[in-house]
């Protein structure tokens, strides 16, 4: 059992965890974390101050991809990611597209929702019947948490009381806020639990309530990450004959592929997940760039991916009349004030390289990277296949591995062309190249 160590130092942490866990390699261990610290003591601080416990800084390459055409406007796209071929296959999709008029994208809304889960011994028509009654003493009661986010055009903006009958007096009140350029996270779970003793304080005491009816028991208060109403919409689309010769594949044959590619991931869950894994590839990039929780915005793309009973591609295609036409469909909540987005210098950078945009506009550019990532992926799938551009980088890390030096590197690029790369036969490339005089 380990007690009281969040109260210890860094120093002590490390060294601690070094020489409990890796004692035989406790001065290299923490050589390697110290490694990783910034010079910059006051960095340092704020990147420690954004989690607990921390040893070490964990980086990640931090990359661009140019050419987006996203409504007209042009960007260059902040992206940070460990997988190797992504922002390329980005960029290469945004300059395809860009040839062709560019990403087009709509937002729906912004809503998010937030909910009051709790427990009541009653019949849910009584609770129906003085729900009025409840919104007003609610939001009465949360009127200093919203005066700030109303006078910029957001705040609560409706509820409604739910019964779910597979569960014995449970309800929940589910309720839409607009938080405007925030992600509004604290914001909404403020609200909620400032709602939760409203609420039990007007059920205790309201008149015409029996004794039973004033029993009453909160049990959480959350925002949810399923943000149906945030969806946003981006396509593509082009006359069949101006996608020209693909990877040597003509036109009319590429569109047919790339189509029936997208179908199957419709209709079979397992080319689903991966399918929608490329599209988050490209999406996670864009949103951890820029200081916002990728991981909430994944969590509500599967949801709205299986919101028809079934898992299945978050992307469309058809052929019609002649014209080849794209599109990603995906529910999202970002924000550009606030939180990460605000305190990490390199998501501050991130957001002065797309012009500072407010929240709608950040979904609009994150929208067309999903869609070009997409794209991009299906293209190498249905015509030259995806390790084609994978295994390239996949040899540079493997050189690196062995240490190759830049002119062994530059020869087994020409060497394994048009050849498998695996570990071993990379090595034994460069042994026999090094026996040569």
């Amino acid at each position: 059992m380990v007690k009281s160590f969040s109260k210890l130092s860094k120093e002590e942490k490390l060294q601690r965890v070094m020489q409990e866990r890796l004692p035989e390699a406790c001065t290299q261990m923490e050589d390697i974390l110290r490694r990783f610290w910034y010079k910059d003591a006051q960095l340092q601080e704020l990147l420690d101050s954004f989690s607990e416990n921390t040893l070490s800084n964990y980086p990640l390459p931090f990359g661009v991809a140019p050419n987006f055409l996203v409504n007209g406007r042009e960007y260059i796209v902040p992206m940070v990611i460990e997988e190797s071929s992504v922002v390329a296959a980005a960029s290469s999709a945004a300059k395809f597209w860009k040839e062709r008029g560019g990403i087009s994208v709509t937002i729906e809304d912004t809503l998010k929702i937030g909910q009051l889960h709790f427990e009541w011994w009653g019949l849910p028509n009584r609770l129906e019947q003085v729900l009025p009654q409840i919104q007003e003493e609610l939001m009465k009661g949360v009127r200093d948490l919203t005066n700030n986010m109303v006078k910029r055009g957001g705040g609560v903006l409706g509820m409604e009381l739910i019964k779910f009958q597979e569960e014995p007096n449970y309800y929940q009140l589910r309720v839409q806020f607009e938080t405007c350029d925030s992600m509004g996270a604290n914001f909404i779970n403020s609200v909620l639990e400032e709602f939760g003793r409203c609420l039990v304080t007007f059920v205790e005491n309201w008149p015409e309530f029996s004794v039973e009816e004033r029993r009453i028991r909160i049990l959480m208060a959350i925002l949810s990450n399923y943000t149906p109403q945030c969806i946003g919409k981006a396509e593509v689309s082009c006359p069949i004959e101006t996608l020209g010769c693909i990877n040597g594949y003509e036109a009319e044959d590429f569109a047919y592929r790339f189509c029936k590619a997208v179908r199957i991931a419709e209709i079979d869950p397992y080319r689903a997940a991966t399918h929608n894994k490329g599209i988050y590839n490209g999406i996670d990039a864009v949103v951890l760039a820029t200081g916002n929780d990728f991981r909430a915005v994944e969590a509500c793309g599967h949801v709205h991916a299986s919101s028809e009973g079934r898992y299945k591609s978050l992307s469309s295609c058809h052929l019609e009349g002649g014209k080849f036409n794209f599109a990603l469909e995906i529910p999202l909540a970002l924000g550009t004030v606030g939180g990460l987005t605000t305190l990490h210098p390199l998501a501050q950078l991130s957001m002065r390289l797309l012009g500072n945009p407010g929240a709608k506009e950040l979904m609009e550019i994150v929208l067309a990277v999903g869609l070009a990532q997409n794209f991009a992926a299906v293209r190498s799938l249905v015509t030259t296949g995806i390790q084609k551009g994978h295994m390239k980088m996949h040899l540079l890390n493997i050189l690196k591995q062995v240490g190759a030096t830049e002119h062994e590197i530059e020869g087994a690029t020409c060497f394994f062309e048009d050849k498998a790369i695996t570990y071993p036969a990379v090595r034994k490339y460069l042994e026999e190249i090094r026996k040569l005089p």
